[in-house]
């Protein structure tokens, strides 16, 4: 099997997860966006892939959006 590739990308409050060079989805956190990755990434390694999955630091725990 190949490799599934999950790449969180984005900036406060506007994460997507980056896979098979989409990025469709838009996610408020950075922490939802990683959520949603790795329940695509477990499936992905049920079906016999290679799994990776990378999320940025941020400045925030969440990387949500500061609103104050």
């Amino acid at each position: 099997m190949g490799q599934a590739i999950y790449e969180i990308i984005g900036t406060s409050g506007e994460w997507r997860v980056r896979h098979d060079g989409q990025a469709a989805n838009v996610y408020e956190t950075k922490e939802s966006a990683f959520e949603a990755a790795v329940a695509a990434a477990s499936l992905a390694l049920r079906q016999g892939h290679e799994v990776r999955v990378s999320a940025p630091g941020s400045e925030t725990a969440t990387g949500a959006a500061n609103t104050g």
